[in-house]
């Protein structure tokens, strides 16, 4: 990519719509739109200020489409760059004319996601600001958004550059002593290089810790509803969605394959899966829907062991039981409003459980909450307390530098080599610049910017 270029794309969804977006940045953003826009005001583009006209194709006096254009002068743009905008209706004919019209007049069709790289590049944001533009497109829930807004603002980056900080006055103090190799490095001094180390290793961790929390809240969990047949695994799927999405019968093995559906709970994103009733059976269509089910339990974050406790504990059960184990488990146990017959085995009874009835809703809430609670350990997500790791990337970074840190912090003898405790620390910051942009490899860049769609 060439940051000279004029690029353009259509900024709003694929589709017919009310009104499309076609956004173009780079110098010749404004003698590109001079040329298609006939304004209904004469004189000069004021930047941020919306016109109103028509566009018109060079060298024809017949209107493509009406418009709304606003021009915005660098540096007070989305990309610190020129900025145009055309603002038209949302045909998907009319669009792809006025953007075939917009190339024509040289710029070039932006790759995936170069909008908000060209901001990235010209200073306008960091790196993890610009990943944060994704993940306010994609946020499935509010506090998903809420999360993402947080990081849109800031509030990460000034974590990240609070142990940056705190990592070159450590790296400082060492090169100090390395200028004036026939010192050594005092009491005092390394007492106050072993209070930075401690304090950079307290934040890392603080901020490792959240990543587990801030990774459900951004991408979800899976939940997979399991349990012999007949035990209302389908009344549960359709109670927690408060609509008929499975069928609901008495005859045993009516689910024969997965089920799934995204629902939100307490500001979690979940994917419920309800799944075959797991028995033996001779039926080849039912086991292989079994066979589906037990398939997807190891892949699962939470796994609902449904058990009816109009019914006592029996060989089936104990398959479900078996067939789950290892894995993060809530009991629950259905049909509280019929008489009770079920006693759970010893080696059960210190599961997390709850009893609640599908066909009366009793204790539904409940288990919503249970769920929540699995992952989020009971934390209300509010962005004005505390702040979250959301990526997989930037919790390795982290993890790197706080193995580098802690072998500093926890062999104080190794101080004394300044040469190898620099690099150390030098180390680490290019870690920490890679969460941040500052030091991140190309290829690294490619990745995170090709997951955006083009026009963002």
């Amino acid at each position: 990519m060439y940051l000279s270029d004029t690029i353009a794309a259509v900024s709003t969804p694929v589709g017919e719509g009310g009104i499309a977006v076609i956004r173009i940045s780079g110098p010749d953003s404004l003698q590109i739109l001079d040329s298609l826009f006939r304004r209904k005001n004469d004189g000069d583009f004021l930047s941020h200020r919306f016109y109103y006209g028509e566009i018109i194709s060079p060298g024809s006096t017949v209107a493509v489409d009406e418009a709304m254009c606003v021009f915005m002068r660098a540096p007070r743009s989305f990309t610190c760059e020129d900025v145009a905008e055309i603002q038209c209706h949302g045909g998907t004919l009319v669009v792809e004319q006025i953007l075939a019209l917009v190339l024509a007049q040289g710029a070039r069709l932006a790759e995936p996601g170069e909008f908000t790289r060209r901001a990235f590049l010209n200073g306008r944001i960091d790196l993890l600001q610009a990943e944060s533009v994704i993940d306010v497109i994609r946020g499935k829930t509010e506090a998903a958004v809420a999360v993402a807004r947080q990081h849109s603002k800031g509030a990460l980056s000034a974590a990240l550059l609070k142990i940056r900080d705190q990592v070159r006055q450590s790296l400082a103090l060492v090169e100090a002593y390395m200028d004036f190799p026939d010192e050594d490095m005092g009491e005092q001094d390394t007492s106050r290089l072993l209070h930075l180390l401690s304090g950079s290793i307290t934040l890392t961790g603080s901020l490792i810790a959240s990543y587990e929390e801030g990774r459900v809240i951004r991408d979800g969990v899976s939940v997979l509803i399991a349990g012999k047949p007949n035990v209302g695994k389908s009344s549960l799927l359709n109670t927690l969605l408060k609509e008929k999405r499975a069928i609901v019968t008495s005859v045993p093995g009516t689910t024969r394959d997965l089920i799934e559906e995204i629902i939100n709970i307490k500001g979690l994103p979940v994917k419920l899966l309800d799944t075959a009733g797991i028995r033996m059976t001779e039926d080849p269509v039912e086991r292989e829907g079994v066979n589906l089910a037990l398939e997807r339990i190891p892949t699962a974050d939470l796994v609902l062991f449904l058990l009816d406790s109009s019914r006592p504990f029996d060989s089936d059960d104990r398959l479900v039981a078996e067939s789950i184990a290892g894995g993060r488990v809530l009991m629950v146990i259905n049909k509280s409003d019929l008489p009770g017959r079920l006693v759970l085995p010893n080696d059960l009874q210190s599961i997390p459980a709850i009893s609640v009835s599908t066909a009366t809703g009793e204790c539904i809430d409940d288990l919503k909450a249970l769920i929540s609670d699995s992952f989020l350990h009971g934390r209300a997500v509010d962005s004005r307390e505390y702040t979250l790791l959301t990526r997989a990337r930037h919790r390795d970074a982290l993890q790197g530098v706080s193995l580098i840190l802690s072998s500093l912090n926890e062999t104080p003898e190794k101080l004394v080599h300044g040469e190898l405790v620099a690099l150390d620390l030098r180390e680490a910051l290019d870690l920490l610049g890679q969460i941040t942009g500052e030091t991140t490899p190309d290829d690294i860049l490619d990745l995170i910017f090709n997951q955006f769609c083009i026009g963002k």
